[in-house]
């Protein structure tokens, strides 16, 4: 019996290891669950033609919107394992969509085997340029000698400026009124006409706006300062350590693709990623930081934001629909 058990598994080992010397075997799908345009669908487009010529099989990039990304989620989550079809998202997909929603169409624990954690980016805490505040300590100040008459915009229930500026009302006891967007785009142009006065945003999406004047930085959410904007300090300087908030991309495969495979995707993909000429005009040139992660890294930094995004949603009141 145990002679036979060995022999199976050796040859499941074999077959395996087969599959990834042929792999890509056709076309492979990129699922991006968000609209053509934003941040991890520009990247993926770039990384795509890399791959393609890596592997010699056509790499594709597939928009798969709604739901708050649980609908490209889900169409990963129910097809082949087999390496052909993948998940390019950010962090809210695998933390705070478990929150959000009384019922998700994926486990995000058991639905998808991680691949690597491309890059990341703090959010910094932005403001309009006319609010009377240099950073946050400023800002809570100015929020109690007005209450109730300071806003701020986000793109909608558990993103990453609601969560900051909620968590903020409740430990600081202010009045920050919410504004929701449907969007990060209409939530910076909002910022910038001066519609609201405080949200967040990466590197990616704000460091231009930075550069020009058009809003100002009071802090970065993060645990170090940002290498483009070295005099912002960050919330933990600040004395607001409790302040996090980020953006991730990660590259997925659906559960029970044979890890030979997940290890050659990882591997093909870091060593696109590491290559300078990509790196410098791709990810550091926009003030994004390379991780390149290994799988299990991927999967430790899910679990130890998810607790931490728990925490925030709780404390921003959020109710799962």
């Amino acid at each position: 019996m145990k002679t036979l058990l060995a022999g199976a598994l050796l040859a499941l080992g074999v077959a395996a290891s087969a599959a990834a010397q042929t792999f890509p075997a056709r076309v492979v799908r990129v699922i991006v669950p968000f609209p053509p345009g934003g941040g991890i669908d520009i990247l993926l487009r770039t990384l795509a033609p890399e791959l393609t010529t890596k592997w010699g099989q056509p790499v594709i990039v597939e928009n798969r919107a709604g739901a708050g990304s649980n609908i490209g989620a889900e169409a990963v989550a129910k097809s082949a394992p087999d390496g052909h079809t993948l998940l390019a998202t950010v962090n809210q997909t695998f933390t705070s969509n478990r929150f959000l929603y009384k019922s998700l169409p994926y486990d995000p624990e058991r639905s998808f085997a991680p691949i690597t954690l491309i890059l990341q980016s703090d959010h910094f805490l932005l403001a309009h340029p006319s609010l009377p505040a240099k950073d946050v300590r400023e800002l809570v100040a100015l929020a109690k000698r007005q209450p109730g008459k300071l806003n701020y915009g986000s793109f909608g229930n558990g993103s990453q400026p609601h969560l900051i500026y909620e968590t903020l009302n409740k430990r600081e006891g202010l009045d920050l009124l919410h504004v929701p967007y449907k969007g990060i785009s209409p939530n910076i142009t909002a910022l910038i006409a001066g519609e609201v006065q405080l949200a967040t945003g990466s590197a990616a999406v704000a460091s231009e706006l930075l550069k020009s004047g058009r809003v100002k930085a009071l802090a970065i959410a993060g645990k170090r300062r940002a290498g483009q904007f070295p005099n912002v300090p960050t919330t933990a300087e600040e004395g607001y350590p409790y302040l996090l908030a980020s953006i991730w991309y990660g590259l997925f495969a659906p559960a029970g693709t044979p890890p030979a495979i997940v290890e050659k995707i990882g591997n093909d993909v870091r060593a696109i990623l590491k290559t300078p000429a990509f790196t410098e005009k791709h990810i550091t040139g926009r003030g994004l930081d390379l991780v390149a992660s290994s799988a299990g890294e991927l999967a430790a930094t899910i679990k130890e934001e998810t607790a931490t995004v728990g925490e925030m949603i709780r404390a921003a009141g959020v109710q799962p629909e």
